[in-house]
């Protein structure tokens, strides 16, 4: 490709959510508020399955790393949105761009396999109790952890490495708020459409693969608990329902934005907010009200800062 070509686009414009400055103007205040909850709330989960010991077990070890990544999810696009807000001129660098498409399927993919490597933890656990500390070790966890984060990185980069190849020579507004692969594509100078099928083909084979893994998982523990009348099978059913939502959240605006993209503009900002806000923004919510050993480390750590506090 004409590398010429390519140089002549240095940035791209954003064209964000809206154009009226008094909604943007309150768009910066509730991202902003949001923002501040996703990274907090998803920071405390952490601090309370690292420092709480009754949490040291491999659900709690895996639930920090998907706290840990939901909070980068929403850092590649909210604090751009926020700034973009408050200026006249939307613009992104080329470098800037690519690094935003980089970094959103290399966190997409890395959670999707989490949420695979989750789903799996949760059969072991049901289906096989008395193997479960055998299964799913120490060392097993942390190998299905950076087997997540290679398999997201591998997906990035086969990606990101046929973007930056593209001539981009004008035209370069994007309608969106951040760099959305799919816009980004339609903007090259080439027919981009059997190029745009191969990358959706490729999210959609790590979409669907994880899909299946998770459906299988379930379908597994479902028929477990159907066979056991044991109170022990149903309590554990109920730990699932968490991560069955957090799995419907994650993998419904994605599979439309990135597998099968829809043409309705509105509709696909919509779903990268969702997708880029309200996901991170619901998992440590979901995952404090439903489940009552996080609820408990909330308490025992507020009864420790109080003692602490009150000791000085």
């Amino acid at each position: 490709m004409d590398e010429g070509n390519q140089s002549v686009t240095s940035e791209f414009v954003l064209l964000g959510l809206c154009h009226s400055w008094n909604i943007q103007v309150l768009l910066v205040t509730i991202f902003l508020v949001f923002y501040l909850i996703i990274v907090s709330g998803n920071i405390v989960i952490m601090i309370l399955i690292i420092t709480d010991s009754h949490l040291h077990s491999p659900m709690y070890f895996l639930l920090a790393n998907l706290s840990f990544v939901d909070m980068w999810l929403s850092s590649i696009t909210i604090p751009k949105m926020i700034a973009d807000f408050l200026k006249e001129s939307k613009t992104i660098s080329f470098g800037g761009c690519m690094s935003q498409i980089f970094f959103a399927h290399f966190i997409a993919g890395f959670e999707m396999v989490l949420l695979a490597v989750m789903a799996y933890d949760r059969y072991v656990a049901i289906c096989k109790p008395l193997r479960y500390s055998t299964i799913m070790s120490l060392r097993m966890c942390i190998r299905l952890v950076v087997t997540s984060w290679i398999t997201g990185f591998v997906h990035s980069m086969s990606q990101i490495v046929m973007i930056v190849l593209l001539p981009f020579c004008g035209p370069k507004e994007i309608d969106s708020f951040f760099c959305d692969r799919p816009l980004v594509i339609k903007l090259a100078c080439m027919d981009s459409y059997s190029l745009d099928i191969l990358m959706n083909l490729d999210c959609g084979v790590l979409a669907v693969t994880c899909f299946i893994l998770v459906l299988t998982s379930y379908i597994y523990i479902l028929l477990t608990v159907h066979r056991s009348c044991k109170s022990g099978a149903s309590k554990a059913l109920s730990t699932c329902t968490a991560h069955i939502t957090v799995v419907v959240l994650l993998f419904g605006p994605s599979i439309f934005i990135y597998v099968w993209p829809l043409s309705i503009t509105w509709v696909n900002k919509f779903l990268a907010v969702f997708y880029y806000v309200f996901t991170p923004l619901l998992n440590p919510v979901i995952y404090t009200l439903r489940n009552k050993k996080i609820k408990n480390a909330l308490k025992r750590f507020r009864s420790y800062y109080l003692e602490c506090k009150g000791n000085r």
